[in-house]
């Protein structure tokens, strides 16, 4: 009888072989052995699929004909993944050897715990905190814990957290075949805060694992301020909100949204945050063109979105599942005055 493994790796690529070759480096050195390594190529025209094959043999790869999104490639690795445990890694990534094995570890404490958050770094040496789990502002945007700060062992507890980032985290293949697995429609980005509330709202778990460290490069494939990003970043979360906030969160969403758009501003004007990132990128016409694109195909979306909702599992009451949301809560100073 052959043995299963008892996680599966799931990496997305596109165009990635620039860091492919230390990702997949950082997986051979993990301290837990019985895993298996999945990597799902979103039609790279690069040298991502000759890198895989002719260095890394014991990694399945998974050759997609062209660029499906992130969330697509996500599934397909699911899909193929043999463990109970699912972990998901971006390919700008290196994972410290006991990375999968203190992920594991945290899920086995609890049956109920459906997501494991990473303690995600930018850096080895400044040690700059990328993600320790997620928090969640109120008009659909999710945003890391701790994004910006020194790691001095301020977040060297385990705890639960609201979900996980996905660019590392492990989710409990029971739980997603429960609440159903990435939503495509999305493409890329705010799919894991999707999934993430989808999860919460149904009962499943979240904690956060400090051992299982992981240094991340940030953006590299879509860029940091591009408009792409900008695109879907907006519409996604609007139809995170749609799909998931209860009542009482819903209707107070786009007030939320005017007192961020405020903010951005202001941020912009005086060389503050994200919005002075993409000032930079982009010119104010550009921006506003891709904010009114966005909410063009958000409105667009919206009747499959309230389909959507109407379906997702529903263990904890709106009452509940906002008080929940509000215990992680983002501030707007913090999302955006901050990069």
């Amino acid at each position: 009888m052959v043995e299963l493994p008892a996680v599966s790796v799931v990496i997305p690529n596109l165009n990635g072989e620039k860091f492919l070759a230390q990702c997949l480096s950082s997986l051979g050195r993990q301290t837990i052995r019985s895993f298996e390594a999945i990597v799902v190529d979103n039609g790279s025209t690069d040298g991502s699929v000759a890198l895989i094959e002719g260095g890394f043999p014991w990694v399945r790869l998974v050759k997609l004909p062209e660029n499906t999104g992130f969330a697509h490639a996500c599934n397909v690795g699911i899909t193929e993944s043999k463990a109970r445990f699912v972990a998901l890694l971006n390919n700008d990534t290196e994972a410290e050897p006991g990375w999968l094995e203190e992920l594991r570890r945290a899920a086995e404490k609890d049956g109920r715990v459906g997501m494991v958050s990473s303690k995600i770094l930018l850096d080895s040496e400044t040690r700059e905190i990328d993600s320790v789990g997620m928090l969640i502002y109120p008009d659909g945007i999710g945003r890391q814990r701790g994004r910006g700060e020194i790691d001095r062992g301020q977040y060297d507890n385990e705890e639960e957290v609201l979900f996980a980032h996905a660019a590392a985290a492990l989710y409990r293949k029971a739980m997603l075949n429960e609440i159903g697995l990435f939503d495509e429609d999305f493409f890329a980005y705010a799919e894991d805060t999707d999934i993430g509330l989808r999860a919460r709202r149904a009962g499943w778990g979240s904690v956060y694992a400090p051992g299982a460290v992981v240094y991340h490069k940030y953006s590299v494939t879509a860029g940091r301020y591009s408009s792409f990003k900008a695109l879907h970043l907006e519409r996604n979360r609007i139809w995170v909100a749609v799909k998931n906030f209860p009542l009482s969160w819903l209707f107070l969403a786009p007030f939320y949204s005017l007192v961020r758009y405020a903010l951005q501003l202001y941020g912009a004007a005086t060389g503050r945050g994200s919005a002075a990132g993409y000032s930079r990128s982009l010119s104010a016409a550009d921006y506003g063109l891709t904010g009114l694109k966005a909410y063009c195909m958000a409105l667009k979306g919206l009747p499959r979105m309230i389909g959507k909702r109407r379906a997702i599992k529903k263990r904890l009451s709106g009452g509940e599942f906002a008080r929940l949301l509000s215990r992680y809560r983002i501030s707007v100073s913090e999302l955006i005055l901050k990069d």
